[in-house]
């Protein structure tokens, strides 16, 4: 072979060695995208899953809230009507104790129409979930009493609930208003020096 020759299958090899690096330069570039598409599929469809599951959350928290507002949407005039049955019930103890009244004799009659009244109010709310808490010889429970004051008694045990001053309502599972009660505590005993 001459130095020409030579010369020229240098030029080729390195020619084709060049080619031989761009072809696997452009199979590893080929490579390196078809994994980023990969990582970019997979990072795409995690964050579609993780907004599709937010949305379902929201979805869930909004049918929770409209089945509350539903629920509960009277909570606050139910509230404010109970001032009426205490007043009635203010009213009926009233009308009995009242010395002027009592030589009237139809005031049996106004009393029972009364009653009538506050029976019609305590079935419109059983209708709606507004029931009376019923707390007396109960154990206490903040949760539904409010104490107002204590009350010595040794034939109850400590913390049970011995007076109504204000009957307590619940709305279906909620408190409406606490009952205001006295409770039971041991009559502490003197001791006497001697």
């Amino acid at each position: 072979m001459t130095n020409s020759e030579k010369k020229e299958e240098e030029i080729l090899s390195k020619e084709k060695n060049l080619v031989d690096k761009k072809d696997k330069k452009n199979e590893e570039d080929a490579a390196l995208e078809s994994e980023t598409s990969e990582e970019k599929l997979k990072t795409t469809q995690e964050k579609l899953l993780r907004t599709l599951a937010e949305m379902e959350n929201q979805r869930r928290r909004f049918e929770k809230e409209k089945q509350e507002a539903f629920e509960f949407g009277g909570f606050n005039f139910a509230g404010e009507s109970l001032t009426l049955i205490d007043n009635i019930d203010r009213a009926i103890v009233s009308f009995k104790n009242d010395e002027n009244l009592k030589n009237i004799k139809d005031l049996n009659k106004i009393i029972d129409g009364i009653e009538v009244i506050k029976k019609d109010l305590v079935s419109i709310f059983k209708k709606n979930g507004i029931e009376a808490i019923d707390c007396i010889n109960k154990k206490f429970d903040p949760n539904f009493h409010q104490a107002m004051m204590e009350v010595e008694n040794n034939t109850k045990e400590a913390g049970t609930v011995v007076q109504e001053i204000q009957k307590g309502y619940m709305m279906k599972n909620r408190l409406l208003r606490p009952s205001l009660v006295g409770v039971a505590k041991k009559r502490e005993e003197k001791v006497v020096k001697k």
